[in-house]
């Protein structure tokens, strides 16, 4: 809770401060399918004698965010959504601080690291709830596309496991 009330002040500094810039905010939208390893991978396929894919898709999420940017070189954001994992049969919704630093590596092409930190709750789970810990490293292009890895993290037990996580990719739309 001290998190959210940290973030709360610095916004409010935030606006009162930069109050006569033109935009200094952004908003962003993420989907993102998390993949597992085929554990079939090497097994033939009897009809075409093609081998299984390395990697299976294992669940979908989107996340939603709102934040303060300076530049677009680093920013500070307030984020949400939902994670759905179909082997664990998991629906976590995280909500947590995001902190993005994005410096340009070309002319109109930066590279985007983004981490997260906060809470997850899982839906229809009975109150179960624990924190929530996420990196994410991508490439964003001119037009604020983000092509992103992202690696996610819950601390509660969940089938006979003590935490759980994914690894994702995503598609990222940031707008300024």
């Amino acid at each position: 809770m001290r998190l959210l009330g940290f973030l709360t002040v610095l916004f409010f500094f935030t606006f009162s401060v930069f109050s006569q810039n033109k935009k200094f905010t952004y908003t962003q939208f993420d989907v993102t399918v998390s993949i597992k390893g085929n554990p079939d991978k090497d097994e033939e396929n009897p009809y075409t004698h093609e081998k299984g894919t390395w990697f299976l898709p294992d669940g979908l999420g989107s996340k939603f965010g709102y934040g303060i940017h300076y530049k677009k070189w680093i920013g500070l954001g307030i984020h949400s959504g939902i994670n759905w994992e179909w082997t664990d049969k998991l629906v976590v919704v995280p909500v947590f601080a995001n902190f993005r630093l994005s410096p340009l590596i070309g002319n109109d092409t930066r590279i985007t690291l983004q981490l997260g930190l906060g809470k997850a709750i899982a839906v229809g789970r009975g109150g179960l709830m624990g924190d929530y810990k996420k990196i994410s490293l991508g490439i964003q292009n001119a037009d604020d596309i983000i092509l992103f890895v992202e690696l996610n993290h819950y601390s509660f037990p969940i089938n006979n496991q003590r935490d759980s996580g994914n690894i994702s990719l995503g598609l990222s739309l940031i707008t300024f």
